[in-house]
């Protein structure tokens, strides 16, 4: 491995400039999410004695009500918690595959995908799990009655809240979008006469179905009249969910993934999440750099980086998914010493070639065909209280407003997370069993996922909690906020807020978001031999950090965005 410390190329900027004062501080309690109404329903559980886990699924249900292009009840999600006396937990509530999917159930006779069939429609949705996590973690980890931190949300849906610039244009393409799925352009388009910004927006049916799940918990949603119209409506549009699928649907608290990273513990999500195998995979990657005299942003900043991404990615082709499943080799994707391994050819003035990185170093996986997409729509939001319990959550409906399929009468949307299996798994001249097997369709299977929701600790006391939507970007923005504070020395709110870029093993091309590389760097990176297109959106990550100077939290939203905080 040959590493230089001579810098390419600065930022035509000085980071100095992008210095801001954080505008959220919180002695006792931070919350960070997509919306105020959101922040503060968690906050009003802080304030009346609940702990961050209390608080986060109050969060959760409120982003049910006021974020429904993403937030929800009937999708899935993933949440890290970390207790102040130590303790760590993932709860993996992950939607599954139901009793009658199968391998090839959106190919044609010709084995061809079919356009639409896993995105839109009855037979792209998922069982549904967040119902069940958000009670999986209450009942374990939280302080409070489900009728306490459900309070805020039902509130939201019978008073109604005002409606930002963003909902009300998402409104307005979903209008047409969803041209045929009579019920959502009902709730969420008026049947056409479109809801304004500035607008109330009251959700009568979804505040009664908050209100039975308040009362009856998971049995109000997987069982009694909830669960037979989620099955009417799903089958109205093809789908094939039973009532005994939901019944039999179930969360899984599970061993948080974790690495450490300059003295930083590192936790976060395991399979079926490929985040946090991926993200722990890649600062061991990057441990042996060194930074010091490197410039944020030259070209040898962001070829540490991509080099370090793509090795990560090919890994992930291959050998991640449900490992209820299937086996993923964890244990070694883990280890300092593959990193190692897997940077024994990097060149720090050259770009190395995807078509020559394997996964798993595995050269006869060279012709391994990617199947597969995750939306970008996905939400993350962060919480911690007095105590210093800390809880990094994501949850998602996949694509934006999900399968466009509401449950009539109950007014929620239903996910299209089928579409993140490998619905064609594996070319014919790779390993045939391997390629995508990890993430072949099968039924009660979870399908794989780029969510990375993640907490950093020191000594055992939380200092970073972090996580972003963005499909295949999730990953390396999380990475680069960790980057940009551990080895750049950024305060957490200028770590969010400046500009990303990504690599992901295939296609070989570095993508950049708006102002994230001089033209200058541009040239020198050609030159050492990437091929560089811009992108616009990489998620919006919501942080807190522990404030070093007086001890309490730093909420950081992402401003490029509509984030929000609130802090007491």
């Amino acid at each position: 491995m040959k590493f230089v410390s001579v810098l390419f190329l600065t930022l035509s900027f000085s980071i100095v400039a992008l210095a801001t004062q954080p505008s959220i501080y919180g002695e006792n309690g931070v919350v960070v999410a997509h919306d105020l109404e959101a922040c503060e329903a968690g906050i009003e559980i802080l304030k009346n004695g609940g702990n961050a886990v209390d608080a986060a699924v109050a969060v959760s249900y409120a982003l049910a009500v006021t974020l429904p292009q993403a937030g929800n009840i009937g999708g899935g999600g993933f949440m890290i918690i970390h207790m102040a006396d130590g303790q760590k937990f993932a709860i993996d509530y992950r939607e599954m595959a139901p009793g009658k999917a199968h391998r090839d159930m959106f190919l044609d006779d010709s084995g061809k995908v079919v356009s639409q069939l896993s995105t839109r429609g009855g037979l792209a949705v998922g069982v549904p799990g967040t119902v069940a996590g958000l009670q999986l973690a209450l009942d374990n980890y939280g302080s409070m009655t489900r009728k306490k931190v459900m309070k805020p949300a039902i509130k939201l849906a019978q008073k109604g809240f005002t409606i930002p610039f963003d909902l009300a244009y998402s409104f307005g393409w979903l209008n047409k979008a969803a041209e045929g799925f009579d019920e959502t352009r009902r709730i969420f388009c008026r049947d056409g006469d479109i809801y304004k910004p500035g607008e109330t927006f009251k959700q009568p049916d979804l505040a009664g179905t908050l209100k039975r799940i308040q009362k009856k918990g998971n049995a109000g949603f997987y069982e009694g009249p909830v669960a037979e119209a989620l099955v009417k409506s799903i089958s109205a549009k093809g789908g094939s969910i039973t009532l005994e699928d939901l019944k039999n649907y179930t969360a899984r608290v599970r061993e948080p993934v974790v690495g450490t990273y300059r003295g930083l513990e590192v936790l976060s999500m395991p399979p079926p999440s490929s985040g946090g195998i991926a993200l722990i995979s890649m600062l061991n990657m990057m441990e042996p750099m060194i930074f010091d005299s490197v410039g944020w942003h030259s070209a040898q900043h962001i070829q540490m980086l991509a080099e370090v991404e793509k090795r990560a990615y090919a890994d992930r082709s291959v050998w991640l998914g449900d490992s209820d499943f299937f086996e993923v080799p964890q244990e070694k994707l883990l280890s300092k010493a593959y990193a190692a391994l897997r940077m024994v050819d990097y060149d720090s003035l050259s770009a190395t070639p995807s078509d020559s990185i394997y996964p798993l170093n595995d050269r006869e996986l060279a012709g391994i065909e990617l199947g597969g997409h995750e939306s970008e729509e996905t939400t993350h939001f962060s919480v911690v209280d007095k105590w210093g319990n800390a809880v990094s959550v994501t949850t998602t409906l996949n694509w934006s407003f999900g399968s466009y399929v509401t449950v009539e009468g109950y007014g929620f949307l239903l996910n299209n997370e089928m579409d993140d299996f490998s619905s064609k798994p594996g070319a014919p001249n790779s390993f045939g069993l391997l390629g995508n097997e990890a993430n072949a369709i099968a039924p009660k299977k979870r399908m794989l996922s780029s969510m990375t929701p993640t907490i950093l600790a020191r000594d055992g006391k939380v200092v970073l909690v972090v996580g972003a939507p963005g499909g295949s970007t999730i990953i390396t923005t999380v990475l680069q906020v960790i980057n940009n504070m551990v080895d750049f020395g950024m305060p957490v709110h200028d770590a969010v807020n400046v500009p990303r870029f990504h690599h992901q093993w295939r296609p070989d091309v570095i993508h950049y978001g708006p102002g994230a590389i001089s033209p200058e760097t541009m040239e020198v990176l050609r030159g050492m031999g990437y091929e560089l297109t811009p992108r616009y959106g990489y998620g919006e990550v919501n942080a807190i950090a522990r404030d070093k100077i007086f001890g309490g939290w730093i909420g950081a939203p992402d401003l490029k965005t509509a984030s929000h905080g609130a802090a007491y």
